[in-house]
């Protein structure tokens, strides 16, 4: 077996980053860590930045993944403020000029968010970091309009807060409906009922033209309207920061971008890793990446067994989750275009758990207020065989119970 690294740098703190680090120190390892952030904050979580920190419910302090007392006790370096300028295997190079050696870099950059062409401006918003949220948190009490470009999870999310507050919000989304790709019609049309129940003026099908500031907000045109509003939340998506990685001749997804990975998280460079919602793994012909702290956590995770000499864990179905107006949204899996779709619940009393079946077999699930049929439909994921669709769809049945029949 190859000597195994001995010290370990991450350019990046946040989750994946986190994760790995402590997982490290849980296991054993000895050798020297240093975390190094080009923000001036502690490592901190990006979930709650458009749920309840913007909704005023927890402050900054609530936000802080690893703090300076653990780091001091676990002999982490946390370099605050330290942006890298070049990475090679072996070395990170600081744009304050300064060098960091260590046996092994891992590359956890993260994304940002995607900006359209010409607009900016005071009145224009995005969420991606805590400066982006303080701003929207600090703005959204001195409001009356909001608008929000995009109708994905940030978009929606930061929608459901600004209600909240009793603020008047327009959504204005791309698609023909919100998370289309992600949910399919069906769902995809309840998360749109859900919205509009709760006041939202949910228009689909809407490209921007302009956004201009006016002497009482900001105007945005679309190729059917005008929107005023006092302020607006553009929450399009995002970008990858692979930039140090092309730089460095590291592997990169040529078409969407992201640091390609195998499934212990190693590069093309030997010695660099890559981890969370930037890294993206080969799947078929094209990339997978996906942008979610579970991921994150996952990969920082199977990060620190590599470095351990440990083997990767078996890869799970992606996951994620939502809170929107006092409503917990989960979806675990892929959903087949195709995928015939069996309700385990109501959808009209907004308590229950949509699966996707293809060939009878489970390979995703939707649940709404059903936090507890997650970790079975996980199962059936990973189980991949058929499932009788009527045992599903019955709510009497218990979910574990079917998975024991099943396997026996």
């Amino acid at each position: 077996m190859p000597d195994l690294p001995r010290s370990l740098v991450t350019v990046g703190a946040g989750q994946a980053a986190v994760a790995a680090v402590r997982m490290l120190r849980r296991r054993g390892f000895d050798g020297s860590v240093t975390v190094l952030s080009d923000e001036p904050h502690l490592p901190y979580q990006r979930p709650p930045l458009s749920k309840d920190f913007l909704r005023g419910e927890t402050g900054s302090a609530d936000l802080v993944l690893l703090d300076e007392a653990w780091a001091a006790a676990n002999d982490v370096v946390l370099r605050q403020g330290s942006a890298a300028a070049a990475v090679a295997p072996g070395e990170v190079q600081l744009v304050d000029g300064s060098r960091v050696n260590a046996d092994a870099i891992l590359l956890a950059t993260g994304v940002r968010a995607r900006t359209l062409p010409g607009v900016a401006g005071e009145r224009v918003v995005h969420l991606r970091t805590v400066a982006d949220a303080v701003r929207l948190r600090d703005a959204l009490p001195t409001i009356e309009r909001l608008a929000v470009v995009g109708g994905g999870l940030i978009g929606a999310e930061v929608a459901s807060s600004a209600r909240d507050r009793g603020i008047d919000v327009t959504v204005l989304e791309a698609g023909q409906l919100p998370m289309l790709g992600q949910l399919g019609p069906r769902m995809a049309e309840f998360c749109a009922e859900l919205a509009r129940d709760h006041g939202v003026d949910l228009r689909c099908g809407q490209e921007i033209g302009s956004v201009e500031e006016t002497s009482g907000g900001v105007a945005i045109r679309t190729a059917t309207g005008r929107v005023e509003a006092d302020l607006v939340v553009v929450a399009v998506g995002s970008v990858p920061n692979d930039e140090l990685a092309r730089a460095a001749g590291v592997a990169t997804d040529p078409v969407r971008g992201g640091i390609v990975v195998d499934n212990s998280c190693r590069t093309s460079a030997p010695g660099v890793f890559a981890a969370g919602d930037v890294a993206t793994r080969a799947v078929g012909d094209g990339y997978l990446r996906t942008e979610h702290v579970d991921n994150a956590t996952t990969q920082g995770g199977t990060v620190a067994r590599a470095l351990l000499g440990k083997p990767a864990p078996p890869a799970e179905a992606p996951w994620f989750w939502s809170d929107q107006y006092d409503l917990n949204l989960q979806f675990v899996g892929h959903a087949p275009p195709e995928a015939e779709i069996v309700v385990r619940g109501s959808v009209a009393d907004r308590d229950f758990t949509a699966f996707y079946l293809s060939d009878g077999r489970v390979r995703a699930a939707f649940a709404v207020e059903r936090g507890g049929d997650v970790p079975a439909a996980r199962q059936f994921l990973a189980l991949g065989t058929p499932v009788p669709r009527e045992v599903l769809a019955d709510d009497d049945q218990d979910l574990f119970d079917l998975l024991d029949s099943i396997t026996a």
